[in-house]
């Protein structure tokens, strides 16, 4: 497929690099000349150094007969135009661009081929929010996904010592429970992916990933680990789009306060939310902390713009008793670095925003990709189409699937029904089929899978 993507920021260059490894044709257009050759020095792909809206740097990039265009330059404008002269002039099948302010989303009626002509939009900041709101619903949580509609959730745990299932084997999970049905879709057991088997021992510090329906995720939870109680008291780090959009959702549920050293900002915030209390200040401020009593705070979220005040303020805020820390941070060298210390959960917007970008690149009927442990695997919802006669998997039981190695079925969403994979289920026309990807580099053979052959026709 060819690709172009506008913009070499830490997006467009994450985003770049998962898809020429993917063996896609990727043209890269960004101004800045020099981080376009830093890429090109370590990626197989095409750069072009110029003003990403402009028609003539469009066309030298390829747009021509460029399959699909991604805009996610830092400016919602650029984007928005880029598509617009993209659909003009070159007629590009797909666009997807990434617009960031909320005063664009209040208006989805102008995103139309008679308007602005984009496709797909992507909002890092509703993503992020949406990806903190689960981890604070289920306590306890380092990734909490969702399929099918939220019908089926993937949720990632870390197993401690004191829990109900270290040093036991998988199978006793069903023993244990034996009305909920579960599936351990994968461990990481120090960085090294081990493949779940029922005589599996979960050991202390693994990484546990497990797939339910919904209704019946805080009853695994409490298995696989003592469930922490439920959080009350939030406290909130800079209140940009990210902040503000976390205060707005949580504030009716949970006692909210924020933190921001930006006066202005502090009024704009204190006119728009209701519940939550606003704070003039920096969370790096031990006396500010000390006196809205930071060791009665449940999770501590640190979500400026600014990764080491982020890491800063967290790290005091887990020292002075916060009881569990939640750190954004952009660059993901730091991401693997901080987390699992004193910082409990490091999230890289990146990797979130991937997994929605990749939903709309990926070849075959995929309804959501999932980045998991920083981008290291992958959880993938793929539709079933065809029949038995021209499809590789509709008919078949799950045991005769031949999947590749580092790949595995989790769950098959059908109607209204989850169904946790066991060998002797049959996949059926239109299940959404939920599929764990240790090595990403087995998506193309997925995507081939799940094909349908000419005989559908």
């Amino acid at each position: 497929m060819k690709i172009i993507i506008l913009g070499a920021g830490q997006v467009g260059g994450t985003l770049a690099a998962h898809l020429a490894d993917e063996n896609n044709d990727i043209s890269l257009v960004d101004a800045n000349a020099d981080r376009l050759n830093e890429l090109q020095d370590r990626l197989d792909i095409g750069v072009v150094a110029g003003h990403a809206s402009h028609p003539d740097v469009l066309r030298r990039a390829g747009a021509d007969d460029a399959d699909m265009l991604i805009a996610v330059t830092s400016s919602d404008e650029i984007n928005m135009a880029a598509c617009q002269i993209a659909y003009a002039l070159f007629r590009t099948p797909k666009k997807i661009a990434r617009i960031r302010s909320t005063a664009y989303h209040d208006h989805p009626e102008l995103f139309c081929n008679k308007l602005i002509p984009i496709d797909f939009i992507i909002s890092p900041e509703l993503l992020v929010t949406h990806y903190i709101e689960r981890l604070i619903e289920y306590p306890g949580t380092l990734q909490v996904l969702d399929f099918a509609k939220g019908m089926a959730q993937l949720v990632a745990v870390k197993a401690y010592s004191d829990g109900p299932l270290v040093g036991n084997e998988l199978q006793e999970i069903r023993r244990h429970m034996p009305h909920i049905d579960t599936r351990v879709a994968a461990i990481f057991r120090k960085d090294h992916a081990i493949t779940p088997k029922a005589t599996t021992v979960i050991e202390a510090g693994d990484e546990v990933f497990y797939i339910a329906a919904k209704k019946n995720i805080l009853p695994v939870l409490s298995e696989l680990r003592n469930v922490d109680r439920n959080y009350k008291r939030i406290m909130i780090a800079g209140g940009g789009n990210i902040g503000l959009r976390l205060a707005q959702s949580i504030e009716k549920n949970y006692k909210v306060k924020v933190i921001e050293r930006d006066y202005k900002r502090c009024r704009h915030l204190s006119e728009t939310l209701n519940h939550a209390i606003v704070l003039h200040g920096s969370a790096s401020d031990d006396d500010l902390l000390a006196s809205e009593n930071i060791d009665e705070i449940d999770i501590f979220c640190a979500l400026t713009n600014d990764d080491d005040a982020n890491i800063m303020a967290s790290l005091l805020a887990k020292r002075m008793g916060a009881r569990k820390v939640i750190t954004l941070i952009t660059n993901t060298a730091y991401v693997d670095l901080m987390q699992g210390g004193d910082i409990d959960i490091a999230i890289s917007p990146q990797q979130i925003t991937m997994g929605s970008l990749l939903t709309h690149i990926r070849r075959g009927d995929i309804s959501s990709v999932h980045s998991l442990r920083r981008g290291v695997a992958e959880a993938i919802e793929l539709i079933a189409h065809g029949d038995e006669r021209s499809s590789k998997v509709v008919g078949k039981r799950l045991d005769e699937i031949n999947l590749p190695k580092g790949v595995s079925i989790g769950a098959i969403v059908r109607n209204d029904e989850v169904l946790i994979a066991h060998r002797n289920i049959v996949v059926k026309t239109d299940d959404h089929v939920i599929l764990f990807l240790v090595d990403k580099s087995k998506i193309k053979h997925v995507e081939r899978l799940f094909q349908v052959g000419f005989s559908f026709f």
